[in-house]
């Protein structure tokens, strides 16, 4: 038999397998109003909605309004890897705060993997609890809109979230998101309701959204990690805060953390961090905010170490907090108070590392000021205000080394009259050589220096611990102090 002469049965073939793969693609989109949710704003849909997740494919949302008690979808319900909630509608909250206000969440996904939701409000009807809270009277804490615990892979676009009764998205846990066109609105009185609140969770990408709430327009908890937010607009908020953190001895710490293109608006912070002041072993470190507009912000640039809403039973031990390597770039505008740049840092471990680029901050038509407390770093390029950060110990002592200058600051004149001699035939600067070692190594795994009695390294001390990173961009100075002493390193590091 001819090839020709089964052309005509091999296209009947194909034909059919298309229209099969046709019927199949329209039959994975699962219409919520055909498991019985109604758009009519007053039944309750979330039963269908929860049905509706078991089938590993899209979920559709109609226009109108739904009417949704809590709603929780968990993964071990749905295997799927690649669920996508397509939402024209409105899903809306129960206006009686009583319904599901002490429940934690209101929509909730749990252990999955994949899922995208696109477009759509959720309505959080939050009003009511928040004059409950405003009047002081015995209120729910009330529930976080949207939150997604333990989850990967996750996309959000082009979602709304109003009226939050507090935080409208919540990532717990969670790795590889990415949320984009996201708006958030709720007004500058509703107390708790940050827009979007990051805990434990790593490589997430914030884009192109716009933030207006009672609180932080995103708060970032401890143990987050390779953040990345651009093109934000905060306003009204307390602006973009890293914190609170401290409140925990045993803390995750926040690393990698990139904010750039953000634009502040009457806000009560533009970018913030903030910790306890207690003993905890966390930290903050390698935080870039860079290319930010302030509009007539309170307090545009802030390290607060001695957060405290409210007033009384503050604690006053001193933050345990690391603040490290910040590094602030091209922020401009105006300010609403007179100190625009105000760094309190931890009397225990003063920040160390920041950094300010060409900053340039006004307060009624005039330069505006800047506060330090426990505050070491540099600054360069233009600085409006003054900067007010200080050179750590350990900078001044490695410039001095690298322009060559006297060895005076080093050294005492013990030191440099016997540095020709036999070292181990003098016990004292023996002493010396091991204290040296030994502050070497806390240097080099981003220790404290060990508390030595002995005067000729008094300031060594109280220098700031430094990260391994941070040594290898200092290590002319102990190569010096090490060459001076006529000995060698206890360690070879390389550049």
């Amino acid at each position: 038999m001819s090839f020709f002469s089964l052309l005509p049965l091999i296209l009947v073939n194909i034909i059919i397998i298309f229209l099969f793969n046709l019927s199949t693609a329209a039959d994975s989109t699962y219409n919520v109003q055909n498991y019985g949710a109604k758009s009519d704003g007053i039944s309750d849909s979330s039963k269908a909605f929860v049905s509706a997740w078991t089938n590993p494919a899209t979920i559709y949302v109609p226009k109108g309004s739904y009417l949704l008690g809590n709603a929780y979808f968990y993964g071990q319900t749905c295997k799927s890897n690649a669920i996508t909630i397509r939402i024209d509608g409105t899903l809306v909250a129960p206006s009686d705060y009583n319904v599901i206000g002490k429940s934690g969440n209101w929509i909730k996904f749990e252990r999955v993997t994949g899922v995208s939701i696109i477009g759509g409000t959720l309505d959080g009807q939050g009003t009511s609890l928040w004059a409950c809270k405003n009047s002081g009277k015995g209120c729910p804490k009330g529930v976080t809109t949207l939150a997604f615990y333990n989850s990967n892979n996750i996309a959000i676009s082009e979602l709304t979230s109003q009226d939050s009764q507090m935080f409208h998205i919540l990532l717990d846990g969670c790795h590889n998101v990415e949320l984009q066109g996201v708006k958030v609105s709720a007004p500058q009185n509703s107390p708790n309701t940050d827009g979007i609140h990051l805990q434990s969770s790593s490589d997430v990408t914030i884009l192109n959204s716009q933030i207006g709430t009672g609180d932080d327009c995103l708060s970032i908890g401890p143990g987050n990690s390779n953040l990345w937010i651009e093109n934000i607009v905060c306003g009204p908020g307390h602006g973009i805060s890293i914190g609170s953190l401290g409140w925990d001895i045993q803390e995750p710490g926040v690393q990698n953390v990139t904010v750039r293109r953000a634009a502040f608006s009457e806000t009560q912070n533009g970018v913030r961090v903030k910790t306890w002041a207690r003993p905890s072993n966390g930290f903050v470190r390698n935080v870039l905010f860079q290319h930010v507009v302030m509009n007539n912000v309170e307090n545009p640039i802030i390290i607060d170490q001695n957060y405290c809403p409210g007033s009384g039973n503050c604690p006053e031990e001193g933050s345990g907090i690391r603040v490290s390597e910040i590094t602030y770039q091209d922020v401009h505008g105006t300010s609403a108070t007179e100190v625009a740049v105000k760094f309190d840092c931890s009397k225990i471990n003063p920040c160390n590392g920041i950094t300010l680029l060409d900053v340039k901050l006004s307060y009624k038509n005039q330069p505006a000021e800047a506060s330090c407390v426990n505050a070491e770093g540099k600054a360069s390029g233009l600085q409006q205000p003054t900067s007010c950060l200080q050179s750590s110990i350990l900078q001044q002592v490695t410039e001095k080394v690298m322009a060559n200058k006297d060895t005076e600051f080093i050294v005492n004149d013990q030191i440099r009259s016997s540095k020709n001699e036999n070292l181990e035939a003098n016990e004292e600067i023996w002493t010396l050589r091991q204290q040296m070692i030994e502050i070497h190594r806390a240097w080099a795994n981003g220790l404290p220096p060990p508390p030595f009695p002995t005067d000729n390294v008094k300031y060594l001390s109280s220098l700031p611990p430094v990260s391994h990173a941070q040594f290898s961009s200092i290590q002319t100075l102990p190569i010096f102090i090490f060459s001076l002493l006529n000995t060698k390193l206890p360690y070879a590091s390389s550049t």
